[in-house]
């Protein structure tokens, strides 16, 4: 038998009442993706339903040859031995029909599983082993909590529990997460299931050739890429939907070599117990559904600002912006020492702790316990601890020579500074007191082992390095560089260094831009100048949306003759003209282009070079996989005067000079030297202000552009 063509993903729930139309979270979600397309998640209100849907999906996929794999999130069995206790057998099928004879479940979702859980109960001597309910007062025989349940006779958790991580058990029916709930109301669906034509049971029953197979899944497995979605994705985004349509996709994406040797890895007792696919493969799935994830298509209308919208605030642009784009870059995990200056795609948590053991901070004498006040003789060790010695023992009562960065031999906690001891006759002679633990760093003081050492959307830098090198990171989960390309447009534009004719300029925006986008830690993508030719820009702009993820153009983005690049973007039915209430600037032509997002700044150099940094350098951080970085500025007295009209925000070259903003003598935005002169900009808001030396502004250095 092929691979599979179709992956179906099912959220379970156990719920005592059916849900409402409105698609809710903890509900029952289904997720398929059908030769590498997801479908939109689907919505079920009751176990009902939710198994006539199921049951549709298995035969439509048949009837169209598609090869169908469907993953359920909760255990297909119980730890070894439960299932003879319960049954007489060791067959876990024989559990589910077991259940499936006994669970009522009714059409209003109210059913009978405590009932059943009890019924168990009493097979075994003592208390549980299920455990947990919704009234405190009913089922005698289900211990509230788990205080005092012993789990010899079986145990708590399956091995496949332990080797995914999961801290679940099957043996808990109330309080989240309720997986032993899940189970009770999910397997006698299962069992239903399984006689359906073509239907085989992984990893129970002969799989390998059916045409269907049904197999144990666990979304955990996947949840660093389901943080990182949920973070960028649409407000009021229901997880269950996010994560059964990206678990879908990662076991797509997965060739089918490799998807085959999960099915076949798995041991002796998983025939018993049950198996999570995927079990120790957890990095490489959600490495998958990130890829799969975070590559989405832009929305075409991602630019649209709401109807009746003409000059737009520089506040509601940007956060317009801020709302509609999602990263574009591919995802791939390379080796730390490749990772610096890459952007995370996903949280890091730490292999192991920092400090890895508890060391000494300084050159001393290490022994137990701290000291009172008074003189102390500890007899001192032969031998001492430095950097890089394998921790030994130290006798009780004693002390030992330890030099910085040592880690601490058992026996020790405290240690004392060389300088505050005396050796004589192999003692160490020391005044107290001595607090107990001084000039010693505890394991795991800095980062603990599995904690988060770096959120999703950080740039890598050298401290981020340093963090991820001492904490044993092997691999990291990255965005690709964002490439942009930058084109400038005009007839009257010629190359620096070359002869320019009367009415011509040399093109200045370029070198601008690509230095820009440089300093911004992206990969600029040089496409050169286009005259003021449609065909020649239009081929321009296919070779750019093959050759880069965004495309940055100067000039030719207003509504005039000649202004080229607005008018093929509105040709292709993308185009948003943003007239917006900035000063210098106003007009941003945005779009798509062969799906690449294209923004269309003003041909002026200063506006060219405003825009840039206020609209683009944001959003391109965005689409590079970041985080949305608004400017760092603060508040300075200003050393000139400007009385402002009321309108548009306003951004002036500016500079510091004896504590307070100077601005450059004149606003033209032709004035090309004023940008060199500049170390920041003095941004004004949109409000009319009357500004005299001593007022206070907002100061923007370009550092606080990350330039």
């Amino acid at each position: 038998m092929t691979g599979f063509q179709s992956f179906l993903t099912v959220d379970w729930s156990a719920a005592s009442t059916r849900g409402p139309t409105r698609p809710k979270k903890d509900a029952i979600w289904l997720g398929i993706v059908r030769n590498g397309e997801p479908a939109e998640p689907e919505y079920c209100r009751d176990r009902h339903s939710a198994e006539a849907r199921i049951a549709s999906i298995i035969r439509e996929e048949q009837a169209a040859g598609r090869r169908l794999l469907v993953g359920f999130d909760f255990p297909f069995g119980y730890p070894r031995g439960f299932a003879r206790r319960v049954t007489g057998s060791d067959d876990p099928l024989d559990l589910w029909d077991w259940f499936e004879a006994r669970i009522t479940d009714h059409p209003d979702s109210t059913n009978n599983r405590f009932d059943i859980a009890e019924e168990m109960n009493a097979i075994f001597e003592g208390a549980g082993p299920f455990w947990g309910k919704s009234h405190k007062d009913r089922w005698p025989g289900i211990p509230y909590r788990k205080e005092g349940i012993r789990y010899d006779v079986v145990s708590e958790r399956r091995s496949c529990d332990l080797k995914s991580g999961a801290s679940s058990s099957c043996f808990q029916l109330f309080y989240n997460p309720t997986v032993g709930s899940q189970i009770l109301m999910g397997l006698p669906v299962l069992a239903r299931l399984r006689r359906l034509a073509g239907v085989a049971v992984w990893p129970f029953t002969d799989w390998q050739e059916a045409p269907v197979v049904l197999a144990e899944i666990w979304p955990g497995l996947i949840e660093p890429a389901v943080r990182t979605a949920l973070a960028t994705a649409p407000a009021g985004s229901i997880r269950d939907a996010v994560q059964v349509t990206a678990l879908s996709r990662a076991l797509s994406a997965l060739g089918a070599p490799e998807l085959q040797a999960m099915l076949e890895e798995y041991p002796d007792e998983a025939c018993e117990e049950a198996w999570i696919l995927g079990a120790g493969h957890a990095a490489r799935l959600s490495e998958l559904a990130a890829t799969d994830r975070d590559v989405p298509p832009l929305r075409n209308d991602c630019f649209a600002l709401p109807p009746g919208v003409h000059w737009t605030p520089v506040d509601e642009a940007l956060d317009h912006l801020k709302r509609n784009l999602t990263p574009v870059t591919p995802v791939r995990r390379v080796p730390v020492g490749e990772a610096t200056g890459r952007i995370t795609a996903a949280g890091v948590l730490a292999a192991r702790a920092n400090p890895p053991l508890p060391n000494t901070a300084v050159d001393g004498y290490g022994f137990a316990g701290g000291l009172p006040e008074g003189l102390h003789r500890l007899p001192l060790a032969t031998g001492r601890a430095a950097a890089g010695d394998a921790p030994g023992v130290l006798t009780p009562g004693h002390a030992l020579r330890v030099l910085t960065g040592a880690a601490l031999p058992a026996g020790i906690d405290t240690v004392v500074l060389q300088e505050d001891v005396r050796i004589t006759d192999g003692h160490v002679v020391l005044h107290g007191p001595v607090k107990a633990g001084a000039n010693t760093r505890k394991a795991g003081e800095d980062i603990k082992a599995g904690a988060q050492v770096l959120a999703g959307g950080l740039r890598i830098g050298p401290a981020e390095a340093a963090l991820l090198a001492a904490t044993g990171t092997r691999e990291v989960q990255v965005h690709d560089p964002l490439r942009v390309a930058v084109l400038s447009t005009g007839a009257e534009l010629v190359e620096a260094g070359e002869t320019a004719a009367d009415g011509q300029i040399f093109d200045a925006n370029r070198p601008m831009l690509l230095e820009l986008i440089r300093r911004c830690d992206h990969t600029g993508v040089d496409m050169g100048r286009v005259g003021d030719n449609r065909a020649e820009l239009r081929a321009r702009l296919d070779e750019a949306s093959r050759r880069a993820d965004v495309i940055l153009t100067s000039g030719g983005a207003s509504a005039g003759d000649e202004d080229h690049v607005s008018a093929l973007l509105q040709e292709t039915g993308t185009m948003q003209l943003w007239r917006i209430a900035v000063k210098p600037g106003r007009p941003l032509a945005l779009g798509m282009w062969n799906g690449v997002p294209v923004f269309g700044l003003p041909g002026n150099p200063v506006a060219a070079m405003v825009c840039a940094l206020i609209f683009a350098r944001p959003a391109l951080s965005v689409m590079a996989g970041g985080r949305w970085s608004g400017p760092q500025g603060f508040m300075v007295p200003a050393a000139f005067s400007k009385k402002k009209k009321s309108g548009r925000t306003e951004y002036l070259r500016a500079r510091i000079r004896d504590g307070a903003a100077e601005v450059f003598a004149s606003e033209g935005s032709g004035r090309i030297s004023g940008l060199s002169w500049a170390e920041g900009l003095v941004e004004l808001p949109p409000g009319a202000a009357t500004i005299t030396p001593g007022v206070q502004v907002r100061y923007i250095p370009f550092s606080g552009f990350g330039l």
